[in-house]
């Protein structure tokens, strides 16, 4: 699959979820340079040492996990104090912004 349509298939896709017209990518990535110090600045994670890949990760399920990161529903402590300081529209600029990741 090309990578035009790849994007394209996104765009929709965040526009279906209610992200693409919402979300501040440029944001999300700059807030994302904190996440990348365990998940990578690409987001494929590091599996040796138990940080799991977020690249391409839906961002209606991204914005879910970090919400019930931040609410305590899912339990990580670490999670918790990197979700804790995120707005709503801060997660859902991350979210959309690890969507476009490859």
């Amino acid at each position: 699959m090309n990578k035009p349509l790849v994007m394209m298939i996104c765009a929709a896709l965040f526009a279906h979820a209610g992200y693409a017209g919402a979300a501040d990518l440029a944001a999300g990535k700059a807030r994302f340079v904190v996440c990348a110090g365990c998940h990578g600045p690409d987001g494929t994670g590091n599996a040796a040492l138990g940080y799991p890949p977020l690249a391409g990760k839906d961002a209606a399920y991204v914005a879910a996990q970090l919400r019930a990161f931040k609410s305590g529903k899912r339990d990580n402590a670490t999670m918790r104090a990197m979700a804790k300081g995120l707005s709503d529209t801060d997660i859902d600029n991350v979210a959309a912004y690890v969507a476009t990741l490859q």
